[in-house]
């Protein structure tokens, strides 16, 4: 495939997509979307911050 036609699909792929979040962040769904958004993105905090206490414990459990 060419550099042009590469650029093109590049592009429409692009507008797309910007296509589909903008009716998807006008529409009434929207706020649900933010909400499920959320919680996953607490959920996954959530499991970071175990892992990482359960780390600090097991080094400072070989440290000592």
């Amino acid at each position: 495939m060419s550099r042009s036609s590469k650029a093109v699909v590049s592009f429409i792929v692009g507008a797309a997509v910007g296509v589909a979040v903008g009716y998807f962040l006008n529409s009434d769904k929207k706020d649900e979307l933010v909400d499920k958004l959320k919680y996953q993105a607490d959920k996954l905090k959530e499991k970071f911050r175990a892992k990482k206490q359960q780390y600090e414990d097991a080094i400072e459990n070989e440290l000592t």
